[in-house]
């Protein structure tokens, strides 16, 4: 609401900044929303290069995004891009998931980016989304809420079903989950040993957290960028 007694220019200038919003929204959103989902990947440069309170501020705000379990999160500067939690042990021997989430590595491991490789694909996704949607000319027709359930559905199963094997059997190297004994069944073991079992870059619990975020990531930013357009083209036709 404009204030009693505001001047015609400011009044003016109000306008045109908001029209100019209304207009620039994606652009907007894409360099907001993109450094947030590249800051985390800051984290792990500030500790490399020690500036450590910039990074553990990084850290904190991040771990209320996500769990930032070590064991499934990348690693940068070290000798490998992913640990398994016996690996992360040696050098961390906490079970406790807070205190599990709490290391954030070391010289010899490197540094943990600040989420998830879920939250990675999943953020990352929708960001991507964006960036084609603003190449394509803002011309996407929504994606149906059908569809968006569809694709939503795989993380909705996979997260649940990581959470339940946590649930019955703590956060540790067993479980359903964790070997995924139904999957060599249903292959006939078919595959290496390290394709069925764990958390590592590349095995099938990597592989459909990876897939299951982008699947989400790309259909919410398929159903509701287009809405979004559609909100802020009407905003501007009005008077």
């Amino acid at each position: 609401m404009v204030k009693p007694g505001t001047s015609p220019s400011a009044m003016g200038r109000a306008d045109t900044i908001g029209r100019w919003l209304l207009r620039e929204w994606l652009g907007i959103f894409l360099v907001g929303y993109g450094l947030f989902v590249g800051l985390p990947w800051l984290a792990p440069v500030l500790m490399h290069l020690g500036l450590e309170a910039p990074a553990w501020a990084l850290y904190g705000l991040y771990s209320m995004f996500c769990h930032q379990l070590p064991q499934r999160s990348l690693f940068l500067f070290g000798l490998k891009p992913m640990y398994s939690l016996s690996e992360i042990r040696q050098v961390w021997p906490y079970e406790d998931p807070l205190q599990l989430r709490a290391f954030i590595g070391n010289p010899i491991f490197g540094y943990k980016v600040a989420w998830s490789d879920r939250m990675v694909s999943m953020y990352t996704s929708l960001w991507v989304a964006a960036l084609l949607f603003a190449l394509s000319g803002r011309r996407w027709r929504p994606l149906p809420l059908w569809a968006f359930v569809l694709l939503a559905l795989p993380m909705a199963v996979d997260g649940t079903t990581h959470f339940i094997n946590d649930l019955l059997y703590g956060i540790g190297e067993r479980g359903f989950r964790y070997d995924n004994a139904w999957l060599v069944a249903l292959t006939g073991g078919r595959l290496p040993t390290w394709f069925y079992v764990g958390d590592a870059l590349g095995s099938f619990n990597s592989w459909m957290r990876w897939i299951t975020g982008i699947l989400f990531g790309f259909g919410l930013g398929a159903l509701a960028l287009p809405y979004g357009e559609a909100a802020m083209q009407a905003m501007q036709e009005e008077p």
